[in-house]
């Protein structure tokens, strides 16, 4: 396997895309234009019905913060005589964009924490088994048309903010994530992912 390009892709940035890998390029993409900067290129898409605005195999990373819950998991297709799955041709897309062995950090917010319901734009329920559809030898996202594969590597309940970046936790960072997760207040699940992709 080539070396990883070191550029990473940061999904529904805003005008601060993240960077969890500490890659040395950082792009990011919204809904809204913002201009780009030195070290930061910024694109205008609406992932959920066009395609990421990058080449294939173009980013060893790609992050999505607060993002993933916001993605319709089913629509009518513009003529209205059938239906098609958003959120399985995102992850067809972020599949697309990532080279051999590049990772996508996902975080957040499951059920069955409240956090899930109490924003009236979250539309697509994540759970702990969510990712299944994505991973594993024969993922069951399959049957709906996902086409890509990915390597579980982290699969976890975390504290949001102890999980920004992409690195082991601490001594008291593991702590503080088992006190919420004993009085039921984590709110936020983690993906880690690795894109598999047999011959290249």
């Amino acid at each position: 396997m080539s070396a990883l390009p070191d550029r990473h892709l940061d999904l529904g940035c805003g005008d601060a895309p993240r960077n969890p890998y500490g890659r040395r390029e950082l792009c990011g993409v919204d809904l809204r234009e913002m201009p780009s900067r030195p070290g930061v290129e910024l694109r205008a898409a609406n992932v959920v019905l066009d395609p990421i605005p990058y080449p294939d195999d173009h980013f060893a990373s790609v992050s999505a913060y607060d993002f993933i819950e916001h993605v319709p998991r089913i629509l009518p297709t513009p003529d209205g005589r059938a239906t098609w799955f958003p959120f399985i041709g995102l992850m067809n897309e972020i599949w697309r964009v990532l080279a051999p062995g590049g990772r996508l950090y996902a975080l957040t917010p499951a059920y069955p924490n409240a956090a899930v319901f109490v924003d009236p734009t979250h539309v697509n329920f994540i759970t702990e088994h969510t990712h299944e559809y994505f991973s594993g030898d024969k993922p069951l996202g399959r049957i709906y048309g996902f086409e890509g594969g990915f390597r579980a590597l982290r699969t976890e309940w975390v504290v949001n903010l102890d999980s920004l970046v992409a690195q082991p936790r601490t001594l008291r960072q593991s702590l503080r994530r088992w006190n919420r997760q004993r009085s039921g207040k984590l709110t936020h699940f983690l993906w880690e992912l690795e894109a598999i992709k047999p011959g290249r």
